[in-house]
C-alpha cells in the first residue's frame, strides 16, 4: 500500500524511508494480528469460565436452600400432627378418667409421656403456664423463646416457631396455644375461671431434630 501511495502522489522519497515505513507499518498490522490471534482464545476461555460459574453455583446454592426449607416444611408439619395428638389424649383422658381432685390429672400424665418420649430421644415437648400463676415452678416459661411466643400466643397466634443450631444441629422450636375446653379442668386450675373463651392459658413447648 505505502509503495502504490509513493507512486500515485509522485511522491520521491529514498528507499531508507519507505523502507522503514513499510516494515514500521507491516510490524504494526503484525501485532494486530497476534493480539488477535492470543486474545481471541483467553476471551472464550474467559466466558466460559464465567458461564460454568453462573451455571454451577447458583444453582447449587438454589438447590440447599430449597432442601433446608423444605426439611424445615416436613418438621413443622410433624409438629402440628403430634400437636393434635398430645391434645386430643388430653381432653379424651379428662373426659373419661378425671371424676375428682384425687384422679390422676391429664396434664400430669401427658408431663410422664413427654419425660418418656425426651429419654427415648424422640423430641422435647414442655407443658408450661401462660397465665402468671403456675400450677408448680417446673411449669414456668424461662428461655427467651417461650416466653416471647406467649406473647404471640396471646395475641392470637395459633402457632409459632423458629429454627435454632445447638451442637451443630439444627431444631425447630415451636409452641402451641393450650386454652381451657373443659370445665373439668378448673377443679385443680381455680384461676382458669376467669381466663376468656380461646385464650391461652398454657403452651407446650416443642424442641424437634430438623431431619
Amino acid at each position: 500500500m505505502m509503495v502504490l501511495r509513493w507512486i500515485v502522489t509522485g511522491q520521491r522519497r529514498s528507499w531508507q524511508s519507505h523502507r522503514f515505513l513499510f516494515l514500521r507499518q507491516f510490524f504494526i498490522y503484525q501485532g494486530e494480528i497476534e493480539m488477535k490471534t492470543t486474545w481471541k482464545p483467553s476471551i472464550i476461555v474467559a466466558a466460559l469460565v464465567v458461564l460454568l460459574v453462573a451455571i454451577c453455583l447458583p444453582g447449587t446454592s438454589a438447590r440447599e436452600p430449597r432442601a433446608n426449607r423444605a426439611a424445615v416444611e416436613r418438621t413443622r408439619e410433624q409438629v402440628k400432627m403430634l400437636d393434635d395428638v398430645y391434645k386430643v389424649a388430653v381432653v379424651l383422658i379428662t373426659q373419661h378418667y378425671v371424676e375428682t381432685e384425687d384422679d390422676l390429672p391429664a396434664g400430669t400424665a401427658a408431663k410422664a409421656l413427654f419425660a418418656a418420649i425426651k429419654e427415648k430421644g424422640w423430641h422435647e415437648v414442655n407443658l408450661l403456664d401462660a397465665t402468671g400463676e403456675p400450677y408448680n415452678d417446673e411449669n414456668t416459661p424461662t428461655d427467651s423463646f417461650d416466653i416471647e411466643a406467649i406473647k404471640s400466643l396471646k395475641g392470637g397466634a395459633t402457632f409459632v416457631d423458629s429454627v435454632i443450631v445447638r451442637d451443630g444441629k439444627k431444631y425447630l422450636r415451636a409452641a402451641t396455644p393450650i386454652p381451657v375446653v373443659l370445665e373439668k379442668c378448673t377443679m385443680c386450675h381455680d384461676n382458669y375461671k376467669s381466663a376468656k373463651e380461646g385464650e391461652p392459658i398454657g403452651i407446650l413447648s416443642y424442641t424437634v431434630p430438623i431431619k
